[in-house]
């Protein structure tokens, strides 16, 4: 296939770019040049990512350059911070690169914290943790601030504060027709709304104000135990968790122990499951709460529980992981016996991980009003991976899906998908339909729409005519003049 038309593509958009009119101050790279390859890099190796130019911006207003230069030739765009969100291959056009609008600056008094878009989340809990405070954050705190706040974000905080989203107080965004504007509860709350769960539908936020939060010592740490008690570990884990309080967030993992420098010999390809649990207060109130897996099971296999500061918690976790897999996420309001029973079932199956995650808590409290993120009745989540290219893994994958269906409520988070495809499902039916309403005000062409993508409503008045618009789209996901009834 020539290469042409993405090389003539990218030596146009670097023109544009280039001009003394179009005030971009970053750097633009083509295919073949210095940086380029670095900056198109993303998480998922099968997600192909050739854009036919790359903008690395330094601020807003090398944003603003470049959301103009891809509008006025036409050109598609996308966004890339850390490269973890991209789920839609993108070919030509231009990609913008924030990776260097990481500044992070926290105003305690407040307990608050300005972020830049490109900032990773290590960053942010670097920034806040000297004045005992910080954000919601996840299993990795290599990810970018930015996606994982505006897709929903759990992690440790979650269950006594919410999600992230819940979390974002405002913030800066260049809209589709390159306006630098600013969001929040007295400037735009229905975009701020929009934002708290919407992803990157409605512009580029080039920068974030979030609430931080109070932290300190916590006990924390995880067990592995022998596969034999897989039956009655899920089956105590689940009864054990609903008179938790929200400040204890824990899993059960059954894993097959990876092959690494940092696994001891004879625990090495040996299947186990694991307790994790952090409980955010004194070791002594989180001891007794995890004596039951110290000590009802047997003598643990590997590790501990401890007291540590936040930090030692927050900042673990690899920086990036290259393994292809296929994965399932199911979530679940409830957990009866037909669950419990596929669970054991599957921890005796060729899945090399398997997680069963407590939800619940401070994300249940949060109204449709205040936050589109849906599907807070979810008391649980499974999820399970299967190495791609093995077969007897994958049909287990399969396998467990099925016998889990019926009782889940067949969604998903909005940062748990693995395509595109299903960003629907990551919403309430009325709280998707407002969304929809919301992009086609601030993005009625869809120039937004690289990534799990909410289309602009056809039509703001009438939810029955936008549910049979929805598939009467053009290819670039805008409507149809000849269907709109607007």
């Amino acid at each position: 296939m020539s290469t042409a038309p993405l090389i003539g593509s990218g030596a146009r958009l670097a023109q544009a770019l280039g001009g003394s009119a179009a005030g971009f101050a970053g750097r633009i790279a083509l295919p073949g040049e210095a940086g380029y390859d670095r900056s198109r890099w993303v998480w998922r190796d099968h997600v192909h990512c050739r854009p036919a130019a790359i903008a690395s911006a330094t601020g807003a207003a090398d944003v603003r350059a470049a959301v103009l230069a891809a509008r006025d030739l036409g050109e598609p765009f996308a966004v890339r911070a850390t490269g973890h969100g991209q789920l839609v291959p993108f070919t030509g056009g231009l990609l913008l690169n924030t990776s260097a609008m990481s500044h992070v600056r926290v105003d305690p008094a407040r307990s608050m914290a300005r972020v830049g878009c490109g900032a990773r989340l290590r960053r942010v809990i670097e920034a806040a943790l000297p004045f005992g405070l910080a954000p919601i954050s996840g299993s990795s705190p290599w990810v970018g601030a930015a996606g994982y706040t505006l897709g929903g974000g759990t992690g440790l905080l979650a269950r006594k504060y919410g999600f992230a989203a819940d979390s974002l107080l405002g913030g800066e965004l260049v809209t589709a027709d390159g306006r630098i504007t600013v969001f929040g509860p007295g400037d735009d709350p229905d975009l701020l709304w929009a934002l708290r769960g919407g992803g990157g539908n409605f512009g580029v936020v080039t920068s974030l104000d979030i609430r931080l939060h109070p932290v300190g010592e916590v006990y924390s740490g995880s067990l592995a135990l022998p596969i034999s008690r897989a039956a009655e570990l899920i089956a105590f884990y689940r009864d054990w968790v609903s008179g938790q309080p929200d400040e204890l967030v824990s899993s059960l993992v059954v894993v097959t122990m990876p092959d690494a420098p940092d696994v001891p010999d004879r625990m090495r390809g040996r299947r186990v499951v694991v307790v994790r649990a952090t409980y955010l207060g004194p070791a002594r109130t989180g001891e007794g709460m995890l004596t039951p897996f110290r000590r009802g099971f047997g003598r643990p296999l590997l590790g501990g529980f401890r007291a540590m500061d936040y930090a030692a918690k927050a900042l673990i976790g690899p920086p990036r992981s290259f393994r292809q897999a296929r994965d399932h996420v199911a979530l679940l309001p409830a957990f009866p016996d037909a669950v419990l029973d596929a669970l054991v079932a599957a921890a005796d199956s060729a899945l090399p991980l398997l997680e069963l995650r407590h939800w619940g808590g401070a994300t249940t409290r949060v109204s449709p009003e205040e936050s589109p993120v849906g599907h807070r009745d979810v008391v649980f989540s499974v999820t399970a991976e299967a190495p791609i290219g093995s077969v007897a893994a994958e049909s287990d994958l399969v396998a467990l899906a099925d016998r889990l269906r019926p009782h889940s409520t067949g969604r998903s988070f909005l940062n748990f998908l693995n395509d595109a495809s299903g960003v629907e499902n990551a919403y309430q039916r009325k709280t998707y339909r407002r969304l929809r309403e919301l992009k086609l005000v601030h993005d009625p062409e869809n120039f937004f729409r690289f990534m799990p993508n909410i289309r602009p409503s056809c039509t703001a008045t009438q939810a029955d005519v936008v549910d049979r618009l929805i598939d009467a789209t053009r290819p670039d996901g805008r409507c149809s003049p000849n269907n709109s009834s607007s």
